[in-house]
């Protein structure tokens, strides 16, 4: 229905500055909400940053130095990271929440897809 491709995570020296981006394709009628999370070694999955009608939501640890954008023409959300730390460090995941047609049964269903996560590495 909906497959979500990540890219853009590397390893990268503190300071540095690292840009992610997930592109979602398939069947899709209305994307509502797309977001960042991260699951560092060890701990639980967090959210990074979201974009919901319109509204931008971060988490504290990152304001100031994360900013997610969002292409709504190519269904497609960016996280430009800059002033990058070492507890940054983690697998970061692309979740999108929105409406997806299914024409065999000619409805709509509401999903929430997640990406197969890329691993940002930060050196100190």
């Amino acid at each position: 229905q909906v497959q979500l491709v990540e890219s853009g995570g590397g390893l990268v020296q503190a300071g540095g500055s690292l840009r992610l981006s997930c592109a979602a394709a398939g069947s899709i009628f209305r994307i509502n909400a797309m977001g960042w999370y991260r699951q560092a070694p060890g701990k639980q999955r967090e959210l990074v940053a979201a974009i919901t009608s319109g509204r931008l939501n971060y988490t504290d640890s990152v304001k100031g130095r994360f900013t997610i954008s969002r292409d709504n023409a190519k269904n497609t959300v960016y996280l430009q990271m800059s002033g990058l730390k070492p507890e940054d460090t983690a697998v970061y995941y692309c979740n999108v929440e929105g409406v997806v047609s299914d024409r065999l049964y000619d409805r709509y269903l509401d999903v929430e897809v997640w990406g197969q996560g890329t691993l940002v590495t930060v050196s100190s």
